[in-house]
């Protein structure tokens, strides 16, 4: 059982959330675009003293690994691997993707069927998204993927199953399946570190840990920085 800080910044919210033994003690968490920076460390503090700990109390400290947010990813995990380092702690790795899907699940549950599949969906550009399907067990049905919107999208998974569509990637989509009846759209449920508590919870009974020194984010696509548009040219 342990005493872990889980840190979400895959999407525009930053979370913080500290769990001991898999039960929530404390969570700060902000949807603003362009605070991570700001407010992460502060987030960790306030958590660790609201539940009358220290920092050295911490078993290891957990990370949304990605897909999601270039600059964000990269807030978030080098503010992980800094406690760690700097607390000798251990680094556990969540991916963004199954964490909204079990805060999904938490916010969703008298609504989950045998044959739901939970869709959580991380907005990219245009009508592409990152997602993946993972069952009320939070096992992965399909493989982390982008994928753009069509009048064609899900046809065949939605005749065996009922599609949770959730992150802020899937309000896009609500026009475009309004009349699907085996998917549901819920845009309003984003992500959270709270869904990232039992998992991070699992793997440090497993031990499963990362190279503290080698882990990068899971970025799923290439950044590619734009190129500065020179006033006057077109």
């Amino acid at each position: 059982m342990g005493l872990i800080i889980n840190i979400e910044t895959a999407t525009q919210i930053c979370s913080v959330a500290l769990a001991k033994d898999g039960e929530l003690l404390a969570i700060r968490e902000l949807n603003e675009k362009n605070i991570h920076a700001e407010v992460i460390t502060q987030f960790v503090q306030e958590v660790i003293d609201e539940s009358l700990l220290t920092l050295r109390d911490l078993d290891a400290i957990a990370v949304s690994m990605g897909p999601g947010s270039y600059t964000g990813l990269r807030i978030g995990v080098s503010t992980a691997k800094g406690l760690c380092y700097s607390l000798d702690k251990p680094l556990i790795a969540i991916s963004s993707l199954q964490a909204m899907a079990q805060y999904a699940a938490f916010k969703l549950q008298d609504k989950l069927k045998g044959n739901t599949l939970l869709t959580p969906m991380i907005d990219a550009r245009r009508m592409e998204v990152y997602t993946a399907f993972y069952n009320c067990n939070m096992q992965e049905v399909s493989k982390i993927a982008p994928h753009i919107f069509s009048e064609e999208s899900f046809l065949e998974d939605e005749k065996e199953h009922e599609l949770i569509l959730t992150g802020d990637g899937c309000a896009k989509s609500q026009e475009l399946f309004s009349k699907r009846k085996n998917i549901h759209i819920y845009p309003e449920i984003l992500s959270s570190s709270k869904g990232m508590v039992p998992l991070s919870e699992k793997k440090w009974i497993a031990q499963d840990f990362e190279d503290v020194a080698y882990f990068e984010p899971f970025y799923l696509k290439e950044f590619i920085a734009g190129i500065p548009r020179v006033k006057g040219l077109r």
